[in-house]
């Protein structure tokens, strides 16, 4: 699979940019409008690292769409890649023309394209949305964002002191190029973020001991599995895929597998003050290029409970 191409980027984003801004609405007759633009941009993970990626509005991960149980939606999406695109909304219930496939239920978008995907929200949870024309090397290059959907009722609402999204996901750099990684011989990677950006860059979660956090895991990588574990004590697992679980099926455990496409949300109590580890359990998976920085790498954050 070919590099991203340097010559197309647009724009440079330092360390001090981030992903996952919600993305802001208009209303048009009860309808939420929202528009989302694609882009090869170069983003930031560590201090002096940077990766060739496709962005959407300019961010990695794409800004977050927050949405409410029963609300209409218009998503405007204009396409500046070099490569045509569609966008996915994984896991929701919609109409068959809206769910995203290219060359399935849609054409797909050609550079400088543009197409409106319009649908009614039937459910609540954690999702995402993803391209579905040529998802292995566009997802893969950055193209994902977090779709978080509040209940109709908030009674059906699990809540919690504080809340930490995490989106996973891996790249491949390489003599200055950033190519799509892949599990196969030369397309390893060799730099893994947690939402944009690795350890020690990544993003440290305050609270107080007695507090809970609220961890939504989500699968937006492409290729392997991560087994995503906490320090501090088991957590509490109350929605997988976007269902939440009987209370009477919900388990305690502290570390979830999550593949590709995945969600876990989990209930973690502050117990002890300290530092506490968020970060997958594969060695390699919590290195930059194979060498630590300051005690790790890579799918490592922090939870500092005082």
């Amino acid at each position: 699979m070919a590099a991203a191409n340097p010559n197309k980027v647009t724009a440079v984003h330092g360390l001090a940019a981030r992903g996952d801004q919600e993305l802001p609405f208009r209303m048009d007759g009860g309808v939420k409008i929202f528009e989302l633009s694609t882009s090869v941009v170069r983003w930031t993970i560590l201090p002096g690292i940077t990766v060739d990626a496709y962005a959407y509005n300019g961010q990695i991960p794409g800004p977050r769409i927050h949405l409410r149980e029963g609300d209409r939606v218009r998503i405007h999406v204009r396409n500046g890649l070099p490569e045509e695109t569609t966008v996915h909304w994984h896991g929701l219930i919609l109409p068959n023309q809206r769910d995203g496939p290219a060359d399935i239920t849609q054409e797909p978008i050609p550079p400088g394209g543009a197409y409106v995907y319009e649908f009614t929200v039937e459910q609540h949870g954690t999702y995402l949305y993803h391209p579905h024309a040529n998802p292995d090397r566009t997802q893969a290059l950055g193209l994902y964002g977090a779709l978080i959907i509040d209940p109709a009722r908030a009674a059906d609402d699990i809540r919690a002191d504080h809340e930490y999204v995490v989106q996973l996901q891996e790249w491949l750099k390489r003599d200055g190029l950033t190519y799509p990684a892949m599990p196969m011989d030369g397309g390893h990677p060799n730099y893994f973020t947690i939402n944009g950006k690795a350890y020690p860059a990544t993003d440290t979660v305050r609270m107080k001991v007695n507090q809970t956090l609220k961890i939504r895991f989500i699968g937006t990588h492409n290729a392997f599995i991560h087994p995503m574990h906490v320090h501090g004590g088991p957590f509490q697992i109350v929605a997988v895929d976007g269902q939440t679980l009987q209370p009477s099926a919900r388990y305690l455990a502290d570390t979830v597998k999550v593949g590709p496409g995945q969600r876990f949300d989990v209930l973690w109590t502050a117990r002890r003050p300290g530092k506490w580890l968020v970060h997958c359990h594969i060695p390699h998976h919590t290195s930059n290029n194979n060498t630590e920085t300051r005690g790790g790498g890579g799918l490592m954050a922090l939870i500092e409970v005082e």
